[in-house]
Order: C-alpha cells, then sequence, then structure tokens
C-alpha cells in the first residue's frame, strides 16, 4: 500500500501505538482520502507529535449507540475497528484551524489503550496487513450491481454524479470512494468499515442502498396516503 511518498509493505512499516481520533459517522478505507479540519487544542497537539513523528492517525468511531457489547471491548467507548492513515496534505488557515487529507493505509483491530499525559488518546492496535495488499479481492465486485444501486440511489434523491469518472475507476476506488462518501449513519459506516475483503463491502453497500432506497419508498408512499 503507498500512502503518498510512503509505503506500506509488511508488519514493520506499521506502528503498534497510534493516536486516535475518534469521529462519529466519519469513514476512511484503505487507499481512501479523507479530509479533516482540526480545530480543537487537543487535536491540534495530536498533529504536532504526529507530523513530528510516522505521520500516521488512527480514525475510529466512537461506541455506537444501542452496543450493548461494551463491556467485552478492549476499549470500552470506542469500536473495536478502525482505520489507519498518513497525513499527506496539511495546510494551516490562519484562524487556529489546520486542513489536512488522510490517506487511508490499513485498517486495525484496538487492543487497549495507552496510559498517556498527553492530552489525545492512544491505542495499541493490531493492523489488517492483507489491507497492504492494493486491489486484493477487487476481481470478486459486481460492479453492475453496485453501479445501478448507485445510479438508483442518484436517482431517486435528485443527485447527480461523474459518471465519466465514476467509468474509469478500478474496483477498489469505486468500492471504497463510493463507501466513504455515501450519507448513510455511524452502524452503516461501521459495516462497511468491517467487511472482510472487498466483494463483502461492495454486496453491503449495495444492500444498505437498496434498504435505504425502499424506505423512502414506503415513506413517500405513506405521506400520500
Amino acid at each position: 500500500m503507498q500512502a503518498g511518498n510512503a509505503h506500506y509493505r509488511t508488519m514493520t512499516d506499521i506502528p503498534d501505538i497510534v493516536p486516535v481520533f475518534p469521529v462519529k459517522a466519519a469513514l476512511l478505507l484503505p487507499g481512501g482520502q479523507l479530509p479533516l479540519n482540526i480545530f480543537e487544542p487537543r487535536y491540534i497537539e495530536m498533529l504536532d507529535a504526529v507530523m513530528a513523528g510516522k505521520r500516521i492517525i488512527g480514525m475510529i468511531q466512537p461506541r455506537l449507540e444501542g452496543d450493548a457489547s461494551a463491556a467485552a471491548r478492549a476499549v470500552a467507548d470506542l469500536c473495536d475497528v478502525g482505520c489507519m492513515g498518513r497525513v499527506t496534505t496539511y495546510s494551516e488557515t490562519g484562524d487556529g484551524r489546520i486542513l489536512i487529507t488522510l490517506q487511508g493505509i490499513c485498517r486495525f483491530r484496538v487492543l487497549e489503550e495507552v496510559p498517556s499525559r498527553l492530552p489525545f488518546r492512544q491505542c495499541r492496535v493490531a493492523p489488517f496487513l492483507t489491507d497492504l495488499a492494493e486491489t486484493a479481492g477487487a476481481e470478486g465486485v459486481d460492479r453492475q450491481a453496485l453501479l445501478k444501486a448507485f445510479r438508483d440511489y442518484l436517482d431517486a434523491n435528485d443527485l447527480q454524479a461523474d459518471w465519466d469518472g465514476i467509468s474509469r475507476a478500478g474496483n477498489e476506488t469505486l468500492v471504497n470512494a463510493l463507501s466513504m462518501m455515501s450519507p448513510f449513519g455511524p452502524a452503516e459506516k461501521q459495516a462497511l468499515l468491517e467487511a472482510p475483503d472487498l466483494k463483502t463491502r461492495a454486496e453491503t453497500l449495495i444492500a444498505i442502498t437498496e434498504i435505504a432506497l425502499a424506505k423512502e419508498k414506503d415513506d413517500f408512499g405513506s405521506g400520500l396516503q
């Protein structure tokens, strides 16, 4: 996996302790790019430390509402799985904010939180090393079914898309980009993140989209009665 100028190929390329940035419904996937607006002082300090080190941040969601398994988690108030990314762009705004872009490297499972006097949190993690093999599983994606579900969603919501760019995208880029930009909630985003492979992620995205379309249709029908 390449992120910016860095290559991540084996376990030795991946840190076992990463600063984590808990953000609800934010989804970063391997190879994907996530823009972030950093303004809280503790995360400004986190970013200073990250830029002085390996430039890696672990994106993770807070524990999902209604999740009864929190007591069994390594860290009770965080989801078990996140995705680490490398800071590939960095810009200071002049008003105290910092704009960055994270490029996804690989997913990780939280093992434990590391005690620290720093204002930001750090976790010991186990990386999903299979994510480092780019395009792994891409050949199994049902591209036509994915594009149909995406087109149906756009049509139902009067939205437009760059179909020329979409048609040129490889399966991995297509699945991960559509997953990251999808307007679904935290539980759906976590399901997409935790899908074991690209084929399953595409199938999950299709199913979530079809459920959303069916719900919209039911809601519209109910409104006419």
